[in-house]
């Protein structure tokens, strides 16, 4: 129900109301005569439903029981950092930094997978293939006659030649090591003196594999792309920024996000950058948030509702509960002591969800009320209401008693009651049973 309803109403009730005090009037309103003026009605407006008092000045009066029983809290109009506040939706994506992407250094053919599907979880060292290459058969051989002909060198008594010389075994060794051939495989053919047909390669990171291109027996060359690995300890959420949103966000902004699917969870993070182009399709341009993801609670391709604060400047501020805004203007109640109440316009200016900022209407320090306003906003406009139909009825009664020249004023003792009759030209009255 809108403000205007909701006056449109009070304003019938109190119409009523009024009839119902003015036909009370009449029938206990001492006799008239057309020289005298009527007697001043004094009546308090008062909400018997609500127990509340309204003040002549148009505050409204409340006991410490009626505050505590309303459950009325206040707040307090002081100058705050004024925090501005984006609400956005984004999505969880892949940290790009946190990508690795495997590839062989020698060709070969692929005898055996380790893993075989996408979305395995893999540890750094973990093996993921064993791949049979002749190139690397052949460095086998090369790497142990290097290693039998150091030993001979290291033996010989012909004069002339030192010993140690040439170290013909580092040379090869360094050859595996540019193949990414681990220093444990090197030692175990060195040990035992005998060439391996495959050779095993292992995860260079730790992660999840988005993406497998390889299958058991293919043929895969030096180079060829066969793993990407993903490390989701740590993600990204690009939150979408519209028009004036990007002036208002910074690198460095308070991101809050909450995950659709994780209820009652929230996220926190912050803006490390805001890229420079605007997306042709949306018109938007993007926030990246990196987010800690130690849990693994965030997946890649959930949607986020993501509210961006950044500090702008020190305001006088309220607690945004306590202003109520009608579509045409905006007003609380102040604390005037004592126990009253008494509403107020205000101007106000931004907002960040927790304090609004106030051009105009209150001082610094006064006391505002942040709940229960809509009753007593109720029980204003009803107490005003009534007012105006008492001053009407007034009135009323001043025009009827000027207009009550000619009738004849009889008083009639009506057993002892003392109840007055009037008697109208052209009228006439039944005894009050």
């Amino acid at each position: 129900m809108t403000h205007s309803q909701r006056v449109g109403g009070l304003w019938i009730a109190a119409a009523a109301v009024a009839v119902a005090i003015a036909v009370w009037l009449w029938r206990e309103q001492p006799a008239m005569t057309s020289t005298q003026a009527p007697a001043t009605t004094n009546i308090s407006a008062k909400n018997d439903m609500a127990g509340m008092n309204m003040s002549a000045d148009g505050s409204i009066a409340l006991t410490a029981d009626q505050i505590r029983t309303f459950g009325v809290t206040f707040g307090t109009a002081d100058v705050h950092t004024l925090n501005i506040v984006v609400r956005t939706a984004g999505n969880v994506v892949i940290d790009e930094t946190q990508v690795v992407q495997f590839a062989p250094r020698v060709a070969g053919f692929v005898e055996r997978l380790y893993v075989n599907v996408t979305g395995q979880h893999v540890q750094r060292g973990d093996p993921l293939l064993e791949l049979y290459s002749p190139e690397f058969v052949s460095a086998q051989e090369e790497l142990l006659l290097a290693a039998n002909l150091q030993r001979t060198i290291g033996r010989s008594t012909i004069p002339g030649i030192p010993e140690n010389s040439t170290d013909l075994v580092a040379a090869a060794r360094r050859r595996f090591q540019l193949w990414d051939v681990s220093d444990q495989q090197i030692d175990d053919i060195l040990r035992t003196g005998r060439t391996r047909r495959a050779l095993t390669l292992y995860a260079p990171a730790s992660g999840v594999i988005t993406e497998r291109k390889v299958v058991q027996g293919q043929s895969v060359m030096a180079g060829e792309l066969l793993y990407t690995i993903a490390d989701l300890s740590r993600v990204w959420i690009e939150a979408d920024l519209r028009g004036d949103d990007v002036a208002r966000v910074r690198v460095g902004t308070t991101a809050n996000i909450e995950i659709s699917g994780l209820a009652g969870r929230e996220f926190t993070g912050r803006v490390d950058y805001v890229y420079p182009s605007v997306d042709a399709n949306t018109r938007t341009t993007r926030a990246r948030i990196t987010v800690s993801n130690a849990a693994g609670l965030l997946r890649p391709g959930m949607y986020a509702t993501v509210r961006l604060s950044t500090p702008s400047r020190k305001v006088l501020s309220v607690p945004t509960s306590a202003v109520i805004r009608t579509g045409e203007r905006a007003f609380v109640f102040i604390d005037l002591g004592d126990g009253k109440l008494s509403s107020q316009d205000v101007e106000i200016g931004a907002t960040d969800g927790e304090y609004s900022e106030v051009l105009a209407g209150v001082e610094p320090g006064q006391r505002v009320v942040t709940s229960a306003q809509f009753m007593l906003d109720s029980e204003s406009n009803l107490g005003e209401v009534m007012k105006s139909m008492l001053g009407m009825g007034s009135a009323a009664m001043d025009m009827k008693g000027a207009d009550m020249k000619g009738m004849d004023m009889k008083s009639v003792d009506t057993k002892g009651a003392g109840k007055k009759e009037m008697d109208m030209p052209g009228m006439n009255m039944p005894p009050k049973r």
